[in-house]
């Protein structure tokens, strides 16, 4: 029986163009498995800060735009950074924006996390308190293999921020092919 052909998408939780995180996620693409296809939504940073009294205004268009992307999607890779020691205030802001659509996304969507920093431990701080969010979203967060990519700074270029490391690469592409696994299986 031939595999189902998947489609995922990335949600980056950093704003600078030249990101380690960004890198990762640019990869993604050419590290996915066979059959897998992945692509990135818009920017966490096109989204106001949210607020009932503006919801209440109505959603706004790039929030409606990206939450039909992840609900048309087979499941949502996050990358993103760590800031002091938790989530970025930009992709925080992303998820509570997700999370009041009448047909909240995250609901049983196959979620993966990756990160990268250019300390030791990787964003893995950011990492255990995202998959706290989305037990109360009900997402399907994939748990191993983890990528926290740390000593980022040796690992990507320093212009563009690309990916250079071929043993990460390795990695990633390991955890996409598990991460394909895990969203063709059934919740």
């Amino acid at each position: 029986m031939a595999q189902q052909d998947l489609h995922f998408v990335t949600l980056l939780g950093s704003l600078r163009k030249a990101s380690f995180n960004g890198g990762i996620a640019r990869a993604l693409p050419g590290l996915a498995p066979a059959g897998v296809r992945i692509s990135a939504l818009g920017s966490v940073g096109d989204f106001p800060h949210y607020d009932a009294d503006l919801q209440a205004e109505g959603i706004p268009a790039a929030v409606t735009a990206m939450g039909e992307a992840i609900a048309a999607a087979d499941g949502v890779i996050i990358v993103s950074p760590e800031y002091n020691y938790s989530i970025p205030g930009s992709l925080k802001n992303a998820i509570d924006w997700l999370s009041r659509l009448p047909q909240q996304p995250f609901k049983a969507k196959p979620i993966l996390i990756q990160s990268a920093s250019p300390g030791a431990l990787g964003g893995a701080r950011m990492q255990y308190q995202l998959r706290q969010s989305f037990v109360f979203l009900d997402g399907r967060v994939f748990n191993a293999p983890e990528v926290m990519v740390g000593g980022a700074m040796g690992k990507f270029d320093k212009d563009s921020g690309d990916l250079t490391d071929e043993g990460t690469k390795a990695f990633i592409a390991k955890q996409l092919a598990a991460f394909a696994e895990f969203a063709r299986s059934p919740y």
